[in-house]
């Protein structure tokens, strides 16, 4: 099997090179912050180039408390959550508007991978400026019922659909959606956590 590794930052990567787990080789590709570079930067491995299943890794902010943080999941549904139109207090989807919806939902074939349940399933939310502010995380909340925020999910998952590559999208709780704190923060958990857990599954696929 051959299998793309794809993370927002060279630190989530890391970890991982060009190499061969047991049967599969593995490639990796930084694709920037947010979710334009990561639709060029995809768009144009995948086209360039044959994979089997890719694999989005990297850190998210947990609206859910009930998750630790370090936490390694998986994000099972993503959604674009800005895209859309303001109408008075409420925001319309696209599908809302007669148009293309943005919902994503696409998960690996867990009858063909069977490991990757062991990690929690999670619905994410995809945006361009992370939350920080108590009113704009009451209204999301309220709105969409996120569990875990990133800044490139959906676009990974909507150039995987659009390429007809097999896709999984794992994150390890690095904080807490609250008013900015980074104290709060435990990155170097979230990373060492995401490497054992990461590796342990290219080693079984």
């Amino acid at each position: 099997m051959k299998i793309l590794l794809v993370s927002a930052t060279e630190a989530e990567l890391e970890p991982f090179e060009t190499i061969w787990f047991r049967k599969n080789q593995v490639d990796r590709l930084v694709s920037g912050v947010g979710m334009v570079a990561t639709a060029h930067s995809l768009t144009r491995e995948l086209q360039s180039k044959s994979y089997d299943l890719a694999i989005n890794i990297g850190l998210a902010g947990s609206f859910d408390r009930t998750f630790k943080l370090g936490e390694v999941v998986r994000v099972v549904e993503d959604i674009f959550s800005e895209l859309g139109a303001e109408d008075g207090e409420n925001i319309l989807s696209l599908k809302e508007m007669g148009l293309s919806g943005t919902d994503i939902l696409l998960n690996l074939d867990e009858t063909m991978n069977p490991h990757v349940n062991k990690f929690r399933k999670v619905r994410g939310i995809t945006v361009n400026t992370v939350h920080g502010n108590e009113q704009s995380i009451e209204t999301i909340q309220k709105r969409l019922h996120p569990q875990v925020e990133t800044m490139e999910g959906a676009a990974f998952f909507y150039v995987c659909g659009k390429e007809g590559v097999s896709s999984l999208q794992l994150r390890a709780i690095s904080n807490y959606v609250e008013k900015r704190n980074r104290e709060a923060w435990d990155i170097p958990l979230a990373l060492a956590n995401l490497k054992t857990a990461v590796t342990d599954l290219l080693n079984i696929l």
